[in-house]
This record gives structure tokens, C-alpha cells and sequence, in this order.
């Protein structure tokens, strides 16, 4: 009796690009993506994580589109330049990774339209605003009426900075409303900068006790597309709510992996 041997293409796993910061290592120019996003997009999304090199000759939205089943933009210690969005300056604290933004803006209006599922994370939930439009209070701290969204004690282990968080309100009918099954929900705060004009075409999931948005949708995507403020990859252990946006996000790759294979069949 013949054992029928199994379909490899029924195990292969969804391929999501993570964006990198351009840093230094040793002297030398490198790329580097933090590892709880690998992780989380691994071991809960379930699919394949490539990082994607912060550089901007060697991208095209074309070649990525036909090539990946979903995006991951991470957090980072650098912010958006504020040359992107029409600001003059940058704020007095402000770190800057202009080599991430040559190589992250340009691509994602063209991805998001060629039905690429996005997940956005904080410096990344920026970057989307900005592609979109909008602008960024570089200090919402230092704004009336805002609550101090920063991380708290530096002297703390850094997986203890992701313990601070505040409460959120969830739009009822939204991705994350359906998500937490509920409309209220504690998040962990970690971030200087913040929506100040939301971008044309972005609509509201999530905002803070001060007004402040920490979460949106792309309104004419088809797919699942998410950007939120704050950092649920560091919550993927203890949290439910932050499993189920990594699990979504990878439910929404595999749907992509299936077209794409049927488109290139």
C-alpha cells in the first residue's frame, strides 16, 4: 500500500516583510528589526518573517506585492522626519532615521492597494499617518490636556517599560472592538510623538482617555489593515487582546498567500 506523501505546499507559511532601522554595527551601516516583532509575527501570526532592509534603491512596491502575503512596520527609537509632513523642525529630543523613511513611505500606499494585509506598530502607526496625509505632535506630553504617554522608570529591565499602560475606548463595530470583544481596554504606553492631524482616508479604532488617537484602519482596504500606538508584541505572553491582533493579521496573510499562489499558478 503506497503512504501518499504530503502536499509542501500545504505547510508553507505566509511571507510578512518587518521593517529595520538603519543603524551602526561596529562602523558599518546594518539593518536591524527588534525581536519581539519577529516573534510575535512567527509565533502567533504563524508565518514567515524576512527582514526588510532599510534602503530605498533596493525596494520596489511591485516586486514586494508579488512577492509577500503581508507587512509588519515595528516600533523603533527614531521618529518620522518632520520634513515629511511639513514640519520645520525637529523637536529637541528627537531621534531620526531618515533612511527608514526613503524606504517605508514611498512603498505603502502601493502595497496597501495591491491588497498587501498591514500591521502597523507605533513608529510604524506613524509612518502610515504620514503616508496618508497626516501630521505628528512631535511632544504630546508637553501638550495641555494630554496624558504623559512616555515610558516611566528607565532603571526598570526594558520588558518591564512595556508594563505602563492607560486605558483605551474601542469604536464599537471596529477591527479591534471585534477583536477584544468588548469596547474598553487597558494598553501599555511607550511613545513621545502622536497623531496630531489624522491622514485622508484613515478611520478611527481606538483612542485614549485624553482624545489622543491610538488606533486605525485603512476605510478603503479590502484586507485587513491595523496600525496601533502602542506595543502588542510585548504582551503576546500575557494578553489576549494582543494575541488576537497577531492572530488576525496572520489569518489575513493566509488569505493573501492563497490568492497570490492562484494568481502565479
Amino acid at each position: 500500500m503506497n503512504t501518499p506523501h504530503p502536499n509542501p505546499r500545504a505547510t508553507l507559511r505566509p511571507i510578512v516583510a518587518i521593517s529595520s532601522d538603519r543603524i551602526e554595527r561596529h562602523g558599518h551601516p546594518a539593518h536591524a528589526a527588534l525581536h519581539g516583532y519577529v516573534r510575535a509575527t512567527s509565533e502567533i501570526s504563524q508565518a514567515l518573517p524576512l527582514v526588510l532592509p532599510a534602503l530605498a534603491d533596493g525596494l520596489d512596491a511591485d516586486t514586494l506585492a508579488a512577492s509577500i502575503d503581508g507587512i509588519v512596520l515595528t516600533g523603533s527609537p527614531s521618529n518620522v522626519s518632520p520634513q515629511r509632513y511639513g514640519s520645520p523642525s525637529p523637536h529637541r529630543e528627537m531621534l531620526l532615521d531618515i533612511h527608514r523613511d526613503a524606504a517605508i513611505l514611498p512603498l505603502l500606499p502601493a502595497l496597501v492597494a495591491a491588497g498587501v494585509p498591514l500591521l502597523a506598530v507605533c513608529r510604524g502607526f506613524q509612518e502610515v499617518n504620514v503616508a496618508w496625509g497626516g501630521t505628528l505632535e512631535p511632544a504630546v506630553h508637553e501638550q495641555s490636556g494630554r496624558l504623559d504617554h512616555r515610558e516611566g522608570d528607565h532603571d526598570r529591565p526594558i520588558e518591564r517599560w512595556y508594563d505602563d499602560s492607560h486605558d483605551i475606548h474601542l469604536v464599537e463595530g471596529g477591527v479591534l472592538a471585534r477583536l477584544a470583544g468588548a469596547t474598553r481596554t487597558q494598553v501599555n504606553s511607550l511613545h513621545h510623538q502622536g497623531i496630531e492631524r489624522l491622514g485622508a482616508g484613515l478611520r478611527i479604532e481606538a483612542t485614549a482617555p485624553d482624545g489622543l488617537v491610538e488606533a486605525f484602519s485603512i476605510a478603503g482596504a479590502s484586507q485587513f489593515t491595523l496600525a496601533v500606538q502602542w506595543h502588542p508584541e510585548m504582551r503576546v505572553d500575557d494578553s489576549p487582546f494582543a494575541r488576537a491582533i497577531f492572530e488576525a493579521f496572520g489569518d489575513a496573510c493566509r488569505a493573501r498567500q492563497q490568492l497570490r499562489r492562484r494568481a502565479f499558478a
